[in-house]
């Protein structure tokens, strides 16, 4: 198993308990836990490889993908803790997926033929728009949409690093574990210290 099929069953595995967690918080029922679950862990690269062509998509067929959502809710619902203690938690499983996703599908888009710039939206989208999806379904203005947070723009600095040390001779899983870390860094020290992005 290479490096970047664990980071993309971790990454689900992560995500999947972002879904979770926002379905306990908006006290729903396990049935409402495994759809956000699966469409926080999959919009993003479902819709990626739905643009890049890649057929059948990612999840079709992927037995260790679903069980991963399964354990994530499961997890999730057999907690017993305080609906408000998930807030914190949410944000943290979500900055680790970000960071996850972001580079998975960067590397999945090049491996498709997919120019650098290209691959690195790719990224962005199979980081942030299963959180969109989520989002939506729990009627909350997505993190992609908030004004100034530094979401989506985590994602593209950090994948714009991945992409640069590419062209350096450093070691391939290096290169992404670099790109996690960076996305990750970025997402939790922007949201405290409250760096936000100028308004439009």
């Amino acid at each position: 198993m290479t490096l970047l099929t664990i980071i993309t069953y971790l990454g689900t595995f992560v995500f999947a308990l972002t879904g979770a967690f926002k379905a306990r918080t908006a006290k729903m029922d396990v049935f409402g836990g495994l759809v956000l679950a699966f469409a926080t862990a999959y919009g993003g690269g479902t819709l990626r490889d739905l643009l890049i062509g890649r057929t059948p998509v990612n999840w079709i067929n992927d037995n260790i993908a679903l069980l991963l959502v399964v354990a994530g809710t499961s997890f999730t619902f057999l907690l017993k803790e305080n609906v408000n203690r998930f807030k914190r938690t949410i944000f943290y499983t979500d900055a680790i997926g970000l960071g996850l996703f972001t580079a998975a599908g960067i590397e999945i888009s090049i491996t498709y033929g997919l120019n650098e710039l290209y691959a690195l939206v790719m990224g962005v989208i199979s980081a942030t728009f299963g959180g969109l999806i989520a989002d939506i379904l729990c009627n909350a203005v997505p993190n992609l949409l908030k004004r100034g947070e530094l979401y989506a723009t985590a994602c593209a600095i950090g994948g714009t690093g991945y992409l640069l040390l590419k062209q350096i001779p450093l070691e391939y899983n290096l290169n992404l574990f670099v790109c996690v870390i960076v996305v990750v860094g970025i997402r939790i020290y922007s949201k405290r210290k409250r760096l936000t992005l100028p308004e439009i």
